[in-house]
């Protein structure tokens, strides 16, 4: 079975390279002093390294100011009692390494396990395991690794290669925060501990599958890494293809993380290749005139595409894709479109379809919710026929105060050496082989309004069904 969240995690010291940059203080900086005032990380060390200019002392000033930034509640000794497990690591030499890695555990008590957490550029991932090989820090440790995992087949392959020669795959964590969150995680205990929705998952009731993520932020001074990656390798192959997997995948045989992993796998060797003809490229207004960006760039800041699962549950059944920067709004929801049915016993002017099909959804949100929409009857005379909708969110009930983000309990997960919400190197190698006829011959990018939901060529590629966003309704509060 798959560690439980309550159960005791092993002494471990965690290196976080890239300890200096957005996402350590946007995120891992306060994750973890959150799971060690929580008690989840009791006996945790941090070494710190980035090639930022920085001692001990500036470290620890700058880890405070990520935790009050993000408004974490804290006392002068939650504090004090964090602070003295911090260590840095200038410049993330060998030498260095070992010195800090070695300073934080001293007179400790008990061994450490280590866990290497790369929240570096992807240029930057193979000087980083070759400096913990010099500094003889691989054996019995764990890596995080940070995406994108590569950006085609051919440079996934090397780094799966590289990386295999100084860690087993078993060590080697492949990160994905968005199966972090509770939602996703909800989709698991939703399909199958419930015998009410499980045998009407499939091809028979579906009619499609809408997995929606746009982004009302724009890019975020990340300008240089954005213009050669793009949305597809950032967001589809690493994000969207994972929660498609959950959404797909069939019962495993257990939650353990190797059943898992393997009916993930059996998704993503049965999704057919992506063409050309089942994307919609787009690239907002006034993105060419951003600082470090080309004037003639043709990187998509915007991407939506329909894609098959071809086995014999889904046979069939398209799922629409969509992401993007500057769009209208920022949202992450799995929508199941279910089948109309065949015939309509009501009158004409009842109503019945025309707000669409019943719809379950997932919001993948921090808040997690769900809604599954259905028609009833309007109260009063006549039959006409209404849109209704129950809603639920994790903040109604007892144990919400327990919710862990994401990249809390990927660091949990991986200190446990659970790897069932990280992806395999066959699962990624897969992933980019569909991709590469897509890769190869791109469709080109069409132009889009900032805050607007993309391209108009979106509408073709849905038709005739339509995007569920924007929602017909809001969330009840």
């Amino acid at each position: 079975m798959a560690a439980d969240h309550h159960d005791p995690i092993p002494p471990t010291t965690i290196i976080l390279f890239g300890a200096t940059g957005d996402l350590a203080r946007r995120k891992l900086l306060p994750g973890l002093f959150r799971l060690q005032t929580r008690g989840l990380l009791p006996h945790g060390r941090i070494v710190g390294t980035s090639l930022d200019d920085h001692t001990l002392e500036s470290f620890t000033a700058l880890v405070r100011e990520a935790i009050v930034e993000c408004g974490h509640p804290m006392t002068n000794d939650q504090w004090t009692d964090f602070a003295r497990r911090l260590a840095w690591a200038p410049g993330g030499t060998p030498e260095a390494l070992k010195s800090a890695v070695a300073e934080v555990e001293a007179g400790l008590d008990q061994p450490q396990q280590r866990l290497h957490y790369l929240s570096v550029p992807p240029k930057a991932a193979l000087p980083v395991v070759s400096a913990l090989h010099e500094a003889d820090l691989v054996e019995g440790s764990r890596v995080i690794m940070e995406k994108p995992f590569g950006v085609d087949l051919a440079s996934a392959k090397e780094l799966n290669a590289y990386l295999h020669k100084v860690f087993d795959e078993d060590q080697i964590f492949r990160i994905d925060h968005f199966l972090g969150k509770e939602a996703a995680l909800n989709i698991l205990a939703f399909r199958f501990a419930n015998g009410l929705f499980e045998p009407i998952w499939h091809r028979n009731m579906i009619d499609h599958i809408q997995i929606d993520v746009p982004e009302a932020l724009g890019l975020e001074q990340r300008a240089g890494f954005y213009e050669a990656t793009g949305a597809y390798r950032d967001m589809v192959v690493t994000h969207l293809f994972q929660v498609l997997a959950f959404t797909a995948m069939e019962a495993p045989t257990s939650l353990s993380p190797k059943a898992i992993s393997e009916e993930k796998n059996k998704v993503f060797r049965s999704m057919l290749p992506i063409g050309p003809e089942d994307v919609v490229r787009g690239q907002y207004v006034g993105y060419r005139d951003e600082e470090g960006v080309d004037p003639e760039s043709e990187t998509e800041t915007f991407i939506a595409l329909r894609c098959y699962v071809d086995n014999w549950r889904w046979a069939g059944v398209p799922f629409f894709l969509r992401t993007g920067k500057n769009m209208a709004q920022g949202q992450r929801i799995i929508s199941i479109a279910f089948k109309e049915p065949p015939k309509s016993m009501f009158p004409s002017g009842a109503g019945v379809g025309q707000l669409g099909p019943d719809h379950l959804t997932f919001d993948l949100a921090d808040e997690s919710k769900m809604s599954l929409s259905f028609y009833g009857k309007r109260p009063g005379p006549g039959f006409r026929l209404d849109k209704l909708s129950m809603q639920f969110s994790v903040d109604e009930t007892a144990t919400s105060k327990d919710v862990l983000e994401a990249y809390e309990r990927l660091i949990l997960d991986a200190a446990r050496g659970d790897r069932t919400l990280f992806t395999t190197a066959e699962g990624i190698e897969r992933l980019w082989e569909i991709s590469e006829q897509l890769l190869s011959v791109p469709p080109p990018t069409r132009p889009y309004p900032v805050g607007s939901w993309g391209p108009n060529q979106i509408h073709q590629l849905i038709a005739p069904r339509a995007w569920r966003l924007p929602f017909e309704r809001a969330w009840r509060e």
